[in-house]
């Protein structure tokens, strides 16, 4: 199996490496990661100006390479750049959960997107943002669930959230906000965003949200179709008159 690792923390990110050492026990891997880091970049490209990539020396026995762009933009110069397929693309595991409406902002989701658009299977891996061993001692266990309840046939992408001393694993749908923003002034005419948590202890564990933050490993099948199906479906018999 040919798989790509990519991230939105950049490409010397220890989830990354946690992630693609992991890999290796699925088939052959090649990393392709942001230069810098690309959190909260959603799914941007750069189609105007030139950006660097640079092949690097780094995890041993592995192609990595080096985008001075979005985790998007770094799956799509695998395939368009590099010219490769792949059977399989992960993405993380990133520094933070991405839960409920964080989702559209995340980058490390973005990248599944993109892999979407190729039509290659693809995993979205997040953590609780103080350590990684909760999510490196559950990867198989997640990617096992998947595969003995065959979720990659159902669906292409899958987003996956690892909290601490997880209870075990529920498959969810995308849940609410997590988060909200005030911004405040830190210089004449300069703003930067703070987040703080509007999670009210809910426990509908049948959302990402409630499931990761009372204990357990959510995994949520996502989509790139962005119609509104049941509008759609019922004004569709309307009448197209000019």
């Amino acid at each position: 199996m040919r798989i790509l690792v990519t991230n939105d923390d950049g490409i010397r990110a220890p989830g990354l490496e946690i992630l693609a050492n992991w890999a290796r026990k699925l088939g052959d891997v090649t990393v392709v990661a942001p230069k810098v880091e690309q959190s909260a970049k959603s799914h941007s490209i750069n189609i105007h100006t030139a950006f660097e990539v640079k092949k690097v020396s780094w995890l041993d026995g592995i192609d990595c390479y080096s985008v001075d762009s979005s985790p998007s933009d770094c799956v799509r110069f695998a395939y368009n750049g590099l010219n490769m397929k792949f059977d399989l693309v992960l993405s993380g595991i990133n520094k933070g959960i991405n839960v409920g409406e964080d989702i559209a902002y995340s980058g490390t989701d973005a990248a599944i997107f993109e892999a979407a658009y190729f039509k290659c299977k693809a995993i979205a891996f997040s953590t609780i943002p103080e350590t990684y061993e909760w999510a490196e001692k559950y990867l198989d266990s997640c990617y096992e669930h998947i595969i003995r309840n065959k979720y990659l046939d159902h669906n292409l992408i899958w987003n996956v959230n690892i909290p601490e001393n997880p209870k075990g694993i529920l498959l969810t749908r995308q849940g609410s906000a997590f988060y909200k923003d005030i911004f405040k002034e830190v210089e004449s005419g300069m703003y930067i965003a703070c987040g703080y948590s509007i999670y009210q202890g809910t426990k509908n564990l049948d959302e990402d949200l409630d499931a990761t933050m009372n204990g357990y490993i959510s995994i949520t099948p996502l989509t790139v179709n962005r119609t509104a199906m049941d509008a759609y479906n019922k004004l569709k018999s309307i009448k197209n008159d000019l």
